[in-house]
């Protein structure tokens, strides 16, 4: 797991810095692209809340995103006083084209494994993530 664990991260930096971005930043784009394939349209409070970042640090981020081409702020189509925070076509693509022969390869790792074995190291994964959510802040 360390291994795997330190191989995710050195891939994530790779990421970050071939997207010219931080790990918010990336994490931001993620939920929101997410977002938009779900439901629509994020709030920055929303935004916020996800990341667990304050509401002026959210506003610097969704600045440099804007800046980057990323995403726009648009009025919310629900309330016109408020504002929401969408991804841009070029966000869409730059994520496509810097992750999708990463995930090909993640796809390529479970191909043959039998149903069996599939369901073990799913129940095993479940009980990782659950043992390391039940730590304490």
């Amino acid at each position: 797991m360390r291994l795997y664990r330190a191989a995710e991260a050195a891939m994530r930096r790779r990421t970050r810095d071939q997207m010219h971005m931080g790990e918010n930043d990336l994490l931001a784009l993620r939920f929101l692209l997410r977002a938009k394939q779900e439901h629509g349209v994020v709030s920055p409070t929303e935004l916020g809340a996800y990341l667990g970042i304050k509401t002026s640090s959210v506003t610097v981020m969704i600045d440099r995103l804007e800046d980057a081409g990323h995403v726009v702020r648009r009025p919310s189509p629900v309330d016109r006083r408020r504002i929401v925070v969408e991804t841009t076509e070029y966000a869409d693509a730059e994520v496509r084209k810097t992750l999708t022969d990463m995930h090909s390869r993640m796809i390529g790792a479970t191909a043959g494994i039998e149903p069996e074995i599939a369901a073990g190291i799913v129940s095993f994964l479940d009980r990782m993530r659950e043992a390391v959510d039940e730590i304490e802040a």
